[in-house]
C-alpha cells in the first residue's frame, strides 16, 4: 500500500513542501511507496514554490479511509487533519508544534517533534547521510519551507539549525536568499484573487482559550495595506466564517514581514479583551498594532488570554 504523506488543512509552504520531501525520501531512498497529498488548496506562496522548482501540485484529498497508511507532517492536531484520521494507520509524525493530543495510532510509531522553526529542517536531520542524495528540486522545496516558516530568519522561532541549513541549501543551489525570499513573499502577498472568507481561512488554526473557540488567522505580507484596506468587509465576514466553522470568533493578525509587527483587527469587545489581556495593548479603534509580533506558534497562541 502506498503511504500518504500530508500536512495540515489550509496548506502553507511547509505543509506543501514537506510532504513532497518526505515522499521523495521514502520512495526514492528507502524504497517504500509513498505519495505527497494536500488537505486543501495551497496558498499563493506554496503555489509559487511548486512552479519554481518544477513540481506538479499534489492531489488534494478530503479524507482518509480505514487502513490507509499515512505519515503526518507539520502538525499533530486532529482539528487540522482529516475527519477519519484515527481510523487510518498513522505510521509516523514529524512536527515542530506543541503536542495537542487526540491522535490515536494502531501500534507504536515513530514520532519526531523538535523545537525548530520548520518541519523540513527536522527531515534533513532524519535523513542523515542520505540527505546528500537530494536532487535540486527537493533542496529547493526544503529551502523554501525554511525561508517561509522563519520569514527569512525574522521570526523568533528561527534557530541556528534552520539558518545554517538554509544557507547551505542556498549555496548548493546558487540562490541568493534575500532575492529568493523577496520573490516568495511577493507571491504570498498577492491576495487579490481571494474572497474575505478565503483570506480568513487561508492560514488559520483553531484553538480554545478560556472556554471560547477561536480561529486564529495569520496573513504574512510585505504589503499589509492591501489587506487592511479590506478590513471592513473582512470584519463583516468574520461572523459568517465563525458560524460556519463552529467557533466563537475569528482573530485576524496581519503580519508585516518587513516592519516586523502585526495588526490585529478588532471588530468587537471580545477581541478587544483578547488584545488587551494577551498583549498588554491599548485599543482605541478597530485595529491595534502589536510591535514585534511575528509568530503565531511562539508569540500569539501561548499568550492568548481572556
Amino acid at each position: 500500500m502506498t503511504i500518504k504523506v500530508f500536512g495540515h488543512k489550509s496548506p502553507d509552504t511547509d505543509s506543501t513542501g514537506s510532504p513532497l520531501i518526505w515522499a521523495w525520501y521514502l520512495s526514492q531512498v528507502k524504497g517504500i511507496a509513498a505519495e505527497a497529498k494536500l488537505l486543501g488548496e495551497p496558498n499563493t506562496e506554496a503555489k509559487f514554490v511548486l512552479e519554481r522548482w518544477g513540481f506538479d501540485q499534489p492531489e488534494i484529498i478530503a479524507d482518509v479511509a480505514e487502513g490507509d497508511d499515512v505519515v503526518v507532517v507539520d502538525t499533530n492536531n486532529v482539528a487540522e487533519l482529516p475527519e477519519h484520521i484515527n481510523d487510518a494507520n498513522v505510521v509516523a509524525v514529524i512536527d515542530h508544534h506543541l503536542l495537542q493530543g487526540g491522535l490515536k495510532t494502531k501500534s507504536p510509531i515513530e514520532i519526531t517533534v523538535r523545537p525548530v522553526a520548520c518541519t523540513a529542517t527536522i527531515m534533513h536531520d532524519l535523513m542523515g547521510d542520505d540527505a546528500a542524495k537530494m536532487p535540486e528540486n527537493i533542496k529547493g522545496a526544503m529551502l523554501s519551507c525554511i525561508l517561509s516558516d522563519t520569514l527569512e530568519f525574522r521570526s523568533p522561532t528561527t534557530t541556528e539549525t534552520d539558518k545554517a541549513l538554509a544557507e547551505k541549501l542556498a549555496a548548493d543551489l546558487g540562490v541568493a536568499i534575500p532575492d529568493y525570499a523577496a520573490e516568495m513573499f511577493a507571491a504570498k502577498s498577492d491576495v487579490s484573487a481571494f474572497s474575505d472568507a478565503e483570506l480568513l481561512r487561508m492560514d488559520s488554526k483553531e484553538y480554545e482559550v478560556g472556554g471560547k473557540k477561536f480561529r486564529v488567522s495569520v496573513l504574512e505580507t510585505t504589503a499589509p495595506a492591501v489587506v487592511l484596506d479590506r478590513k471592513a468587509s473582512l470584519m463583516d465576514s468574520m461572523t459568517t466564517v465563525a458560524a460556519e466553522d463552529g467557533v466563537d470568533q475569528v482573530l485576524l493578525f496581519v503580519v508585516d514581514i518587513l516592519n516586523e509587527e502585526a495588526t490585529l483587527l478588532v471588530p468587537n469587545d471580545l477581541v478587544r479583551t483578547v488584545a488587551e489581556k494577551s498583549f498588554g495593548a491599548t485599543v482605541t479603534g478597530d485595529t491595534v498594532v502589536l510591535p514585534g509580533i511575528m509568530s503565531r506558534k511562539k508569540q500569539i497562541i501561548p499568550n492568548l488570554t481572556l
